[in-house]
């Protein structure tokens, strides 16, 4: 099968490779009619080449058809149309009893010191042949994949693998309620979603800052209310003149390491990317070498006693966080991976029908085949032609 594999930082590859087969009796395989760019494969593909071996296959963001089950998988027949979580998880151990399905107990990568494996991401989380292939190997089948039916394109869908979810929880974690106002930093896939998501829980006010044109304007034609912070000398100032002073009473915090204005970590990131990859594993998680700016924007911009809500991707293992301030503020803070299938149900309802409450079929904004996988990572990556979104069609 076709399959884009990382070559090595800032490349990767559409490459020929062996088709995956059954190999557990709660395996299956799908194959893949749609899969998606997320913002994490970026770390991956700029950041991260220290845990990850050129050959591999990137991708956590499926959708397609059954192929064939393994013994123990009874509640799927190959000719089913189904999404699969990106977080691999059995659906019985302790955690997954409890939805804490991103910290299953039978796919916890303990060697790493991680939680549930993932697919198509890295020697951190169990080094999972990824999505973005013609052809995936699902294990633990007997719980993950989601049934979907027909009659939507796979986008209507597609995200609930990852996006929607993941902007669930992060609206949940920011434990929105009605009326209240909420900022979200960050304007990609999952800042756009967990917007839409806080204003259809009920926020009364939803802020979003971002300086991509393309970004802005996808979150105003959604309800959002938009702060370019191009064009904004003190973002928290200005959520604070916005709320008579008060600031945002949840704060969804949806960059992660990619943030800008903190010019020495962004130099200690790619500095350490730049190690041999022990000494680069090492640096990564012995030293702060993340970018902290849209969090210290979270950080100030909420109100006292608010809650933020972390959902970006953060690598470091020494960031300097301002506890005084934090402990002062009150502030409430929950973060993590998405537990996927405790939000599916409250979720797909909105997804089914007519109707389209969360906007999701105005999020993707390029299509392309598999074969230009390669140059539709730089094209994200550099935001370029108005990419906010790329799903990938093998």
């Amino acid at each position: 099968m076709r399959a884009l594999t990382w070559q090595g930082t800032g490349k990767v590859s559409v490459e020929t490779v062996p088709d995956p087969t059954i190999q557990e009796p709660t395996d299956a395989i799908v194959r893949m009619t749609s899969t998606a760019i997320c913002g994490s494969d970026l770390h991956l593909y700029d950041v991260l080449g220290m845990y990850i071996d050129p050959g591999d296959i990137l991708g956590h963001e499926p959708m397609g058809v059954v192929e064939a089950v393994g013994p123990e998988v009874t509640h799927l027949k190959p000719g089913d149309r189904v999404v699969i979580p990106f977080n691999i998880s059995c659906g019985h151990c302790w955690m997954c009893r409890r939805g804490f399905f991103a910290q299953c107990e039978t796919t916890q990568v303990r060697g790493q010191g991680k939680g549930a494996a993932l697919f198509g991401y890295t020697k951190l989380y169990g080094q999972v042949p990824g999505a973005q292939a013609e052809y995936l190997r699902v294990p633990q089948a007997q719980f993950g994949p989601i049934k979907v039916p027909d009659g939507h394109p796979d986008e209507r869908y597609l995200f609930l693998s990852d996006v929607l979810t993941t902007s669930w929880q992060a609206a949940r974690y920011a434990d929105v309620q009605p009326g209240d106002t909420v900022l979200v930093t960050g304007l990609g896939p999952i800042g756009q979603m967990s917007a839409r998501i806080a204003k259809h829980l009920g926020a009364g006010r939803v802020l979003a800052v971002d300086d991509v044109p393309e970004r802005l304007a996808m979150a105003e034609r959604n309800g959002i209310e938009v702060i370019d912070y191009g064009k904004v000398e003190d973002v928290p100032e200005a959520v604070r003149d916005l709320t008579a002073g008060r600031g945002a009473d949840g704060v969804i915090e949806a960059v992660g390491m990619e943030a800008h204005g903190t010019p020495f970590q962004a130099a200690a990131v790619k500095a350490a990317g730049m190690l041999p990859d022990p000494l680069a594993r090492k640096a990564t998680e012995t030293f702060g070498v993340d970018r902290m700016g849209a969090l210290r924007t979270a950080f100030d911009a909420v109100r006292r006693a608010g809650t933020i809500s972390v959902i970006g991707v953060y690598g470091g293992e020494a960031d300097p966080f301002p506890m005084m301030e934090l402990f002062d503020k009150g502030v409430t803070l929950r973060m993590g991976q998405a537990h996927v299938k405790r939000w599916v149900d409250d979720i797909m309802p909105l997804l089914t029908g007519d109707g389209d409450p969360l906007g999701v079929d105005d999020l993707v904004t390029h299509r392309v085949p598999l074969a230009e996988a390669p140059d539709a990572y730089e094209m994200f990556k550099q935001k370029r032609d108005g990419c906010i979104k790329v799903v990938l069609k093998p």
